[in-house]
């Protein structure tokens, strides 16, 4: 059975260990037919859990001052920020993508600092260029 596309950005891969009772008791929910696979139970526990914590989640969020979900930037926005003599301190609860027609000179001259809790994706000459300035360094695609 094919598996239905999904929009948005890919998975990210993550290793959980698990007692081999529990893993047990997941093996047998997935034999009975509650879930698909392992991993469909896991994503689903995961979901579950970040729902319960979903208003916790959304005013650590505001608090921080995070953006949450996807954020795309490319050349033409940080030109703009540029021309305004401003730098941006990004800080993002899912992904940020700088596009590939982000330089690494561009890069420099407006962003000061990056804090991404999951995936920072940008050309690896620009993730080189801002070095330190990321402040986290899992998660990083380039």
């Amino acid at each position: 059975m094919a598996r239905p596309e999904r929009a948005g950005p890919a998975d990210e891969k993550v290793t959980v260990n698990v007692g081999p009772v529990d893993l047990g008791r997941v093996d047998l929910l997935v034999e009975e037919g509650f879930y698909a696979s392992r991993t469909d139970f896991i994503r689903a526990a995961v979901r579950r859990l970040l729902d319960e914590h979903k208003s916790f989640l959304e005013d650590a969020a505001t608090r921080r001052e995070f953006s949450v979900g996807v954020v795309k930037l490319g050349a033409s926005y940080l030109e703009t920020v540029r021309k305004k003599k401003e730098r941006l301190e990004l800080r993002v609860v899912g992904v940020l993508e700088l596009r590939d027609d982000v330089t690494p000179e561009l890069a420099d001259q407006t962003i000061e600092r990056v804090n991404v809790l999951g995936s920072f994706r940008a050309p690896p000459a620009v993730i080189e260029r801002l070095g330190a300035r990321v402040s986290k360094k899992r998660g990083i695609d380039g």
